[in-house]
C-alpha cells in the first residue's frame, strides 16, 4: 500500500446547521479546504465526495426508532414531547429541515473515509465534517445528532474484524463514543479534554475505566482548566504512547476538535496551535507503528471558525502528507482576502500564534503538577500490569 491521503469533502457539508446563529458552524470544513487548496497543500484529485449512510448502516449503533424520531423531526411531524425525549429540539440540538438527510452525508462521509483506507486505497483519510462524538444510541446531545464515530467503529467491526484505537482530543469529552464502547474489548478509547467540573458534558472523569470484559479499555485525561501548550502535550504524549504499547491496534480513528485553544468561546483551556502540530504528529507516528499506516481523522468541536479551526485541521492534512515545511511561509494572502469580507474577525496570517499575545496563566505551576498527577492515575492500569 502506497502512502496517500484522501480529502473526504463535499459543500453539501454545510447543511448540517441548525440556524445562524448557532456555534457549531460546518463553513469552517470549506474554510480549511480552501486554505490548503491555497496554500498548495491539497490537490483536487485528493478530493473525495462522501456518501450517504443508510439506514442500515446507522442502525448499527443507532436504535431505529431513534433514526425515524430523526427523520420525522426533519420534516416537522415530530411533537416537542417526543422531540425532547430523543434529545433534538433543545437550545443546544435544535431541530432544521432535512436534519436525517444532512447528518446521514456526515456519518457516510466517515464510512467513506473507512472503506478507502481499508479497502487498501488510501493509507490515511481526513473527514473533517465528521467527530460528533456526543451522540448516543437513541438520544442527540451536544450539537451531535448522529455519531458517525461510533457507526464507523461498529461498521469496521462487523466488516473488517479489526482493533480500533479511538483517540479523543476535544475539550469536551468524548462521551458517545466511550460508553458506546465501555464493555468492548476490542475498541479502546482515549479522551484528553477539559475536566467536566467547569464544562459539558460533565463526564471523562479518570476514573471511567470501561465495564465488564471492556474494564481497563477505556482512558481519560481530565485536564485543569487553563492547562497550556506544555502540559497539554506532555499528558497527550506520555498517554497515548504507552495506551497504543498496550493495545496494539490495528487502525486508529483521531477525533481532532479544535476547541482546546485559548480563543476558543465555549471552553476554558490556554492552549496555542503547537498542540496542533503536536496532536497529529503523535497519531501519524503510532498509525504506522502498529497500524501499518492506518489512519482515519474526523473533526469534532472548534467554534472560533475564523482564526483557529482552519490552522489547526489544516495541520492534520499537512501531517498526513508530510508537508509541514509549509509552517515557514505565510498563509495564502488570497485565502485571506477572500474570506475577511465575510467576517468582522481578523484572520491570521501566519500558522503559528503570537505567543506576546496570549495571558499568563498565574497558576501554571499548580495546574501542571495536577495534569501530571491526573495522568499517572489513569495510566495505573496499564503500569501496574507492566510491573508485574
Amino acid at each position: 500500500m502506497s502512502d496517500q491521503s484522501v480529502f473526504i469533502y463535499s459543500d453539501k457539508i454545510e447543511n448540517y446547521r441548525f440556524n445562524e446563529h448557532h456555534p457549531f458552524n460546518q463553513v469552517r470544513v470549506t474554510l480549511t479546504k480552501d486554505l490548503l487548496l491555497q496554500s498548495n497543500l491539497l490537490q483536487h484529485t485528493s478530493i473525495i465526495k462522501p456518501r450517504m449512510a443508510t439506514d442500515e448502516e446507522l442502525a448499527l449503533f443507532h436504535d431505529r426508532d431513534y433514526i425515524q424520531a430523526v427523520k420525522d423531526a426533519s420534516k416537522g411531524k415530530l411533537s416537542e414531547d417526543q422531540a425532547a425525549s430523543y434529545g433534538i429540539g433543545t437550545e443546544d440540538t435544535p431541530i432544521f429541515p432535512n436534519m436525517h438527510e444532512a447528518s446521514s452525508l456526515l456519518v457516510g462521509g466517515t464510512l467513506t473515509a473507512v472503506d478507502y483506507v481499508l479497502e487498501g486505497k488510501t493509507t490515511h483519510a481526513l473527514h473533517l465534517g465528521g467527530g460528533l462524538h456526543h451522540g448516543f444510541r437513541g438520544k442527540a446531545s451536544g450539537f451531535c445528532i448522529y455519531n458517525d464515530t461510533a457507526v464507523a467503529i461498529k461498521y469496521i467491526q462487523h466488516k473488517y474484524n479489526l482493533k480500533i484505537l479511538y483517540v479523543d482530543t476535544d475539550a469536551h469529552h468524548g462521551d458517545g463514543v466511550q460508553f458506546a464502547f465501555y464493555d468492548d474489548p476490542k475498541v479502546c478509547t482515549f479522551s484528553i479534554h477539559e475536566t467536566g467540573r467547569y464544562l459539558f458534558p460533565g463526564t471523562g472523569n479518570v476514573y471511567e475505566r470501561g465495564y465488564g470484559e471492556g474494564y481497563g479499555y477505556s482512558f481519560n485525561i481530565p485536564l485543569d482548566a487553563f492547562t497550556e501548550d506544555e502540559s497539554f502535550i506532555e499528558a497527550y504524549e506520555t498517554a497515548l504512547n504507552e495506551i497504543a504499547d498496550f493495545f496494539k491496534p490495528d487502525i486508529i480513528i483521531t477525533q481532532n476538535g479544535a476547541d482546546a485553544h485559548h480563543l476558543d468561546p465555549l471552553t476554558h483551556l490556554s492552549c496555542s496551535m503547537k498542540i496542533y502540530e503536536a496532536i497529529p504528529r503523535l497519531a501519524h507516528k503510532i498509525a504506522h507503528k502498529y497500524c501499518m499506516g492506518k489512519w482515519i481523522a474526523v473533526g469534532g468541536g472548534g467554534y472560533d471558525i475564523w482564526r483557529v479551526v482552519p490552522r489547526a485541521w489544516g495541520m492534520v492534512w499537512t501531517e498526513m502528507t508530510e508537508k509541514s515545511a509549509i509552517y515557514q511561509n505565510p498563509l495564502p494572502l488570497e485565502w485571506i482576502q477572500n474570506w475577511q469580507k465575510k467576517t468582522k474577525t481578523p484572520l491570521p496570517t501566519t500558522w503559528f500564534d503570537d505567543s506576546q499575545l496570549m495571558e499568563p496563566i498565574p497558576r501554571r505551576k499548580e495546574i501542571n503538577e495536577k495534569n501530571s498527577i491526573t495522568v499517572q492515575k489513569a495510566l495505573i492500569p496499564i503500569r501496574s500490569s507492566n510491573a508485574c
